[in-house]
């Protein structure tokens, strides 16, 4: 993320400078052209139509199709180039109003008035249902106020007690109290008698777990104004360039290693299937498949660096040339290496 920051920050100045509008198409043909691309080799590419690619960096958005579509393609682009594809894909859609949200207009039909029961007919059913459970509470209360009305009430409680009170439970007599063994106390002058020794001598001692001794209360001053060490950070672990193509026994012996940003295409030369498009980082690796028949395409010949077996073949060129349609066979890409013009 970082990296893709900086090569925007980097094609924004360009633009600045070469005097072309701070947009995000601008900001992408920048990028482009910075890595020695045409418009063709970018749509052939991606497989997209070059008059797709060209109205985006122009931002004539009448010549796109639907704002999905377009916005995927913003994406591909930006993404091919190394640069970050959800940034540029808001600045395009903030510049052009792509994908904005309409409200559609609702016009909600106009509620129909029930016609229903009069309010007036409603209170006197009302009025009538209160006044009969009304009367009927009554009726259900009335038996039983007479019932109440006929129980005697109870007699007056006099003040005194016509019956005698309980008599007294006995009382358990007190046992008699033990004897108490004589007190003796030990005077330190006095040493144990023989018997009292032997008798401390053979126990028995209850058993329980053993009492460690406490460490002392008096500690070493200089250990208590002793400072913690504080512990050094780690330093962070550089994460190892990725490595890209195939693995295993796929692998051929034809190793890319990028010294710089450089693009790179791998396609079939029968098909045109492309296996890898892609904006090497410096030290980031591509191990070609061993597989007949394809072509290399680079943006950036003088910051790719070519391993045939483990050796280094010569450079293709200064930094910025384009190398198109070099074949990805061992022999073959030797004498097409050494056959171009230095």
């Amino acid at each position: 993320m970082h990296q893709s920051g900086q090569m925007i920050f980097a094609a924004e100045d360009a633009t600045r400078t070469s005097g072309a509008a701070g947009s995000s198409g601008a900001l992408l043909r920048a990028t482009r052209l910075q890595h020695g691309l045409s418009i063709s080799d970018v749509a052939a590419a991606l497989r997209i139509r070059k008059e797709y690619l060209e109205a985006i960096e122009t931002g004539r958005t009448e010549r796109l199709p639907a704002p999905a579509y377009t916005l995927g393609y913003v994406r591909s682009y930006a993404a091919a180039l190394g640069l970050d594809q959800d940034e540029i894909a808001r600045r395009f859609r903030s510049e052009t109003g792509l994908g904005e949200a309409r409200k559609p207009d609702l016009t909600f039909p106009a509620p129909v008035p029930e016609r229903g029961v009069p309010a007036g007919a409603i209170i006197l059913v009302g009025l009538i249902l209160a006044i009969g459970l009304y009367a009927g509470w009554y009726w259900w209360s009335e038996p039983a106020q007479k019932l109440a009305g006929a129980i005697p009430p109870p007699p007056e409680q006099s003040g005194r007690m016509d019956t005698a009170p309980p008599p007294p439970l006995p009382t358990p007599p007190l046992a008699a109290p033990l004897p108490s063994a004589p007190e003796t106390r030990a005077t330190p002058d006095t040493p144990p008698s023989p018997s009292a020794a032997a008798h401390l001598a053979e126990g028995p001692w209850p058993t329980g777990p053993a009492v460690t001794a406490l460490p002392s209360r008096r500690s070493d001053p200089s250990a208590a104004n002793a400072s913690p060490v504080a512990a050094s950070p780690e330093p962070p672990v550089a994460e190892p360039p990725a490595t890209y193509g195939a693995n295993g026994a796929e692998a051929g012996k034809i190793l890319l290693r990028a010294r710089a940003d450089t693009w790179v295409q791998v396609r079939e030369r029968g098909s045109g299937t492309v296996l890898f498009n892609r904006v090497l980082r410096p030290g980031e690796t591509y191990r070609a498949p061993d597989r007949p028949g394809l072509l290399l395409t680079t943006g950036n010949a003088g910051g790719l660096e070519i391993l045939v077996g483990g050796e280094a073949l010569p450079s293709l060129g200064g930094p910025g040339v384009v190398r198109r349609d070099l074949p990805l066979d061992a022999e073959a890409l030797r004498q097409a290496v050494a056959a171009l013009p230095r």
